[in-house]
């Protein structure tokens, strides 16, 4: 951990999208660092979470699934959007396309207006999930790449609507992360390989790596930025 022990302490935050993946390695590292954290998910996670993490379930597609899982959360300080899918090769079905803008999209909108009024109270701050393809295009992944895209602008917008309330909106940017979602390209050398060769830094990101830059726009450090689409991809976007 490269933050100071207790810095959330206090603190309440909330984990769209955490019960697996780079969700559930935010909340643990919020919680690690004092915050009360309650994490929102489908299903009974990956066993990744940490013991002091609350978990309810919620579907953020769903209003009232959502409302149900907010139910007696008075105050926030901390929210992250992390819910999100992504059906390669699947997503010119228009069916598909359409699912996976409704949670990746539709669901980080649904969330922001959710929590509005909860961190209007203490002034607290937004982080959704964008990815790099929020600035590329991906021909197996047309629903991804619309709805991150979306999520970069959504987070600009919401950045200049929630201002008057105090409350900052920022999003990550992840690029190439080593997760179950990408072990088939990271075991195939043929795929793996034009990816690494582009990546400055040479190697596959961490979630660990996404967390820590995640918490950075959580801290007072970042208090006078806002609208932001932080690149955590070992400069891949730059290459």
């Amino acid at each position: 951990m490269t933050y100071q022990a207790g810095l959330f302490k206090g603190k309440r935050a909330l984990v769209a999208g955490a019960t697996q993946g780079i969700g559930a390695v935010i909340a643990n590292h919020l919680a690690a660092l004092g915050a009360e954290v309650t994490a929102l998910g489908l299903g009974g996670g990956d066993g990744t979470l940490a013991a002091g993490v609350e978990v309810r379930q919620a579907d953020v597609t769903s209003a009232p699934s959502l409302d149900a899982a907010l139910a007696g959360i008075d105050k926030l300080d901390i929210v992250f959007n992390c819910a999100g899918i992504i059906q390669r090769g699947a997503e010119h079905d228009i069916e598909v396309f359409e699912k996976v803008l409704a949670v990746n999209l539709t669901g980080t909108m649904r969330v922001c207006t959710a929590v509005r009024e909860r961190l209007k109270a203490s002034r607290g701050c937004i982080v959704n999930t964008a990815s790099m393809l929020s600035f590329f295009g991906g021909g197996l992944v047309p629903g991804y790449a619309a709805s991150k895209g979306g999520v970069a602008q959504l987070t600009k917008s919401l950045a200049i609507a929630y201002a008057p309330d105090g409350i900052r909106v920022n999003a990550i940017a992840p690029g190439w992360i080593a997760t179950p979602l990408t072990k088939a390209l990271q075991d195939d050398p043929a795929r793996a390989g034009p990816i690494l060769a582009r990546t400055p830094m040479g190697r596959w990101g961490t979630p660990k790596d996404v967390a820590e830059a995640a918490m950075f726009l959580c801290t007072p450090a970042a208090s006078f930025m806002t609208g932001v689409i932080l690149p955590v991809d070992g400069g891949y976007m730059v290459s």
